[in-house]
């Protein structure tokens, strides 16, 4: 039966809500009800994980709203509430405030995969989470399988960029012959290449933006992928809200784009040993060194970083 919006299913589909208190997650109240799904129950955040372990099957998509909540009690709760959906293939969406961002990383850890991430949602990201959560099947609040493979496909792009760029050269006659087998040889010189001048790269492209307005040129994967290779050249690490920063998209599209990269093998998390609640993001060795690659086959077809 379709809901008022055309979400065909979601008067099927019950929710459990969890915010500081009753009068917490009115938007995620409203878009439920716009969408014509089930507010089953709603609970405070800090019995969410009792709560949603004593539902029966078939659990129903666990939502938790963290504004207002501290950031022991969000971290707490969204480790425990992560472990759960990561093991029990919950649909599970969890909406956090843009300081949280580095926090709720660093508690879901590896389970950031299992969970649905809203950064500072409007009530059209609401809306479009949650009629997706209610129309696909327990367990699915991920990519559909094309998109799926689409993205796998995108740990094997940027490694075949230079053998690609090598090829193009040889066959307008421009270059010499060279061993194609890039992925297999050993990595390019990269002496010349400064984080000075991938960070040039960065604000060129941002320079588009004022010149023809914002979001005509959106690329988040690649500016984070910039941005990181950056980071590695200086010896510095960054934290998830940074690279959100840097991705220069919406909070919660950063996110997901963090999500499709690392599932791809491209970005790696790893915890910060002096602070529990901060989570650090870099790059793979094998998109470290298909960068490199990238950048050396640039200088040797004089070809312009971009």
């Amino acid at each position: 039966m379709a809901t008022p919006f055309g979400f065909a299913g979601a008067r099927t589909t019950s929710f459990v809500l969890a915010s500081m208190d009753a009068s917490g997650g009115a938007a995620a109240q409203e878009a439920i009800a716009l969408i014509g799904g089930d507010l089953r129950a709603h609970v405070a955040l800090q019995e969410a994980p009792a709560a949603f372990v004593a539902m029966p099957d078939p659990v129903p998509v666990a939502v938790l709203d963290l504004e207002g909540a501290s950031d022991e009690l969000a971290h707490d709760v969204v480790a425990v509430v992560g472990m759960l959906a990561q093991a029990q293939a919950w649909r599970c969406i969890v909406a956090m405030s843009i300081a949280q961002i580095d926090l709720v990383m660093a508690a879901l850890g590896d389970a950031a995969e299992s969970v649905q991430l809203l950064c500072a949602p409007d009530q059209h990201e609401w809306l479009g989470t949650l009629a997706v959560a209610a129309a696909r099947a327990p367990g699915s609040v991920r990519a559909a399988d094309e998109e799926r493979d689409h993205l796998a496909r995108l740990s094997a792009e940027v490694a075949r960029i230079a053998e690609m760029l090598t090829r193009i050269t040889d066959r307008d006659g421009g270059g010499r012959a060279e061993d194609r087998h890039l992925a297999f040889a050993p990595a390019a010189s990269t002496d010349n290449i400064s984080s000075t001048a991938v960070r040039d790269v960065l604000r060129a492209r941002r320079l588009r933006d004022r010149f023809f307005g914002e979001g005509l040129f959106e690329d988040p994967a690649w500016d984070m992928l910039l941005d990181l290779f950056a980071a590695q050249l200086e010896g510095t690490r960054v934290s998830v809200s940074s690279l959100c920063i840097a991705a220069a998209v919406a909070p919660t599209t950063a996110l997901r784009w963090i999500g499709k990269l690392t599932a791809v093998r491209l970005l790696a998390r790893a915890p910060d040993p002096e602070d529990g609640r901060r989570a650090f993001i870099a790059l793979t060795p094998e998109a470290s060194d298909a960068m490199h690659r990238y950048v050396a086959t640039l200088a040797e077809a004089r070809l312009p970083f971009v």
